[in-house]
């Protein structure tokens, strides 16, 4: 099917209006233009964004300068407070929701004013404009100067040039001052005035000072790249937002317990964590496994019934946001995962990521699980009473051993017995292949990436991959950006995550991978920067061929299979 691509009408003397250039320019590029007129209701908008698949800001009458903190100059037009009421909004949902964007003269301000950039109110006045940026009365089919295509930007990509000579028409006087955060300018006019904008952060998100939508009505059809961009990056979103609807999605690591001394809101954006219930519904994620992390004491100084405690209570706090809310629950088995995408709830999975919680006390393995504990990571950095981890302190020789100790080979049978699966990201790789030799149901790696593409001590070897699918295990990729480039090379993009699932299948298989994003831990890369980015990864590996049933395994069903071995002994 065509992707639907909204369009904001232009609003004046109480009628809504749109010149056929947008809608020609949409058919033409292979989309199904809807019209939308302006209105304030915030709730109507998120209800609008959860059915369109990309959506073009029109150009229209200037934006109101207090909306910015600043009184008006002279020159400022009467501003169009029914769109502004509708568009400022509207964008800030849109960024949430990674739908794709165009904005068109005052839409590339719009956006700019949106998301915390900065606008001349008229660039005669303020930023010394020697061009003339209004071409009337001439045709606005016709151009009337170029602008100069900035190196290495997408804008140059989409068509085919880096470049000073691209024409273009022009009609305003207010323009982008200064181009929000996560956004850079990517083309510039003859005397300086930013031409366009697009994101820096993996959005598919561009924004141009011209209307590129009048060329077509002078058979001019070299601005259909740009609507041609936006339709197929619509495309790309419907198909990965049809694939989230209808199968479940589970992140198997993350780590907003952490904030909980913070006094976090969940079930708000709270700006102060990656994983929250809004993020959650953006991303169209169902489900996270939230991890009780447990930092251990220095050493020679280890307090494990402190540990234990803490353990306890983060747990209670993990129980407590389900709590009182319809939208969210807390889940203790796959079949309980599904019975919650099912009735249209979000599900949190209860870990524990480090042993050292359970200190030197059998026992605790099984209260834990009676807990509703699914998964404990043996270690963190540093060796404890159970295992050696890939990542040992300095004078930790209390700990001799370098896999599994004599402790924690009772612990792995206890997991087994009880029903809680086996965790080694974090661990050294002698305790991999201890655990892997005693465990009676397959391992899993929460949260670890490939060390042939990124020599880290935390990421998994080939042959621990192999040794992985031999036992029926999982790998799950982690989002954290040293595990994915090293550090030297700049911060890791979603296309490095991607590349690193595909080379893990191409060495384990699919039925052995997943994603473990490691959100409010270290997780967090351009493109999947929190939980209502991961559709990003989606669209990614629907760009490399996956089918459904691959991404279904990928996004859960691999370690959910693992999940139900564990709890059926």
């Amino acid at each position: 099917m065509a992707p639907l691509i909204a369009i904001t009408g232009n609003y004046s003397s109480g009628m809504c209006t749109m010149l056929e250039g947008y809608f020609a320019s949409v058919v033409q590029a292979g989309g199904s233009p809807v019209i939308i007129p302006p209105y304030a209701d915030e709730a109507l908008m998120e209800s609008l964004l959860e059915h369109v698949d990309g959506l073009i800001l029109s150009g229209g009458g200037d934006i109101d300068p207090h909306l910015l903190g600043e009184e008006p100059l002279p020159e400022v037009g009467q501003p169009n407070v029914p769109r502004d009421a509708q568009e400022l909004p509207l964008v800030r949902m849109a960024v949430h929701k990674q739908i794709p964007l165009l904005g068109i003269c005052r839409g590339v301000q719009v956006m700019t004013a949106a998301l915390g950039g900065k606008l001349w109110q008229d660039i005669y006045v303020q930023a010394n404009a020697t061009l003339n940026h209004d071409q009337s009365p001439a045709p606005r089919y016709t151009t009337s100067h170029t602008v100069s295509i900035l190196p290495d930007t997408l804008l140059g990509k989409i068509f085919g040039q880096e470049s000073t000579g691209q024409r273009v028409n022009s009609f305003h006087h207010q323009a982008v001052r200064e181009a929000a955060p996560g956004f850079r300018v990517s083309a510039l006019s003859p005397d300086g005035i930013i031409e366009a904008v697009e994101s820096t952060e993996g959005k598919p998100m561009i924004g141009v000072q011209w209307h590129p939508e009048c060329m077509i009505l002078g058979n001019d059809t070299s601005m259909l790249p740009l609507f041609r961009w936006l339709v197929g990056e619509a495309k790309s979103f419907a198909e990965a937002r049809r694939f989230h609807r209808h199968h479940l999605t589970l992140d198997t690591h993350c780590d907003t317990p952490m904030f909980f001394h913070q006094h976090i809101d969940f079930h708000s954006r709270d700006s102060r964590i990656l994983v929250n219930l809004p993020n959650m519904r953006d991303g169209n994620l169902d489900a996270t496994i939230m991890v009780a992390y447990i930092p251990q004491d220095l050493p020679g100084h280890y307090d494990y019934a402190a540990a234990t405690r803490k353990a306890d209570e983060l747990l209670d706090g993990i129980e407590e946001l389900g709590i009182g809310n319809e939208e969210i629950g807390i889940a203790r088995t796959p079949e309980e995962l599904y019975i919650n995408k099912e009735k249209g709830r979000k599900s949190i999975m209860l870990g524990i990521e480090n042993g050292y919680a359970i200190g030197d006390e059998l026992s605790r393995v099984e209260h834990f699980r009676r807990r509703g504990v699914v998964y404990m990571t043996l270690c963190h950095n540093g060796n404890n009473a159970i295992c050696a981890s890939a990542r040992p302190r300095d004078n930790e020789t209390i700990f001799a051993h370098r896999g599994l100790s004599d402790f924690g080979r009772e612990v792995v049978s206890e997991m087994n017995r009880v029903g809680m699966m086996v965790d080694l990201s974090h661990a050294a790789e002698q305790s991999f292949y201890d655990a892997l030799a005693l465990s009676r149901t397959p391992i899993v790696c929460s949260h670890s990436s490939s060390r042939a593409l990124c020599n880290h001590p935390r990421n998994l070897t080939d042959d621990q991959l192999r040794a992985l699918r031999e036992c029926g295990g999982v790998a799950q990729v982690c989002l954290y950006s040293g595990f994915l480039r090293p550090e030297a090379e700049g911060r890791a993009t979603a296309r490095d995550a991607v590349r690193h699932l595909l080379h893990m299948i191409d060495v384990c298989g699919i039925d052995h991978v997943g994603i473990g994003t490691d959100f409010d831990g270290d997780g967090g890369i351009i493109g999947c920067a929190d939980a209502s980015e991961v559709m990003n990864i989606t669209r990614r590996l629907q760009a490399e061929g996956l089918s459904d049933d691959d991404l279904r395994k990928i996004w859960g069903e691999n370690f959910l299979r693992v999940m139900r071995q564990a709890q059926a002994l």
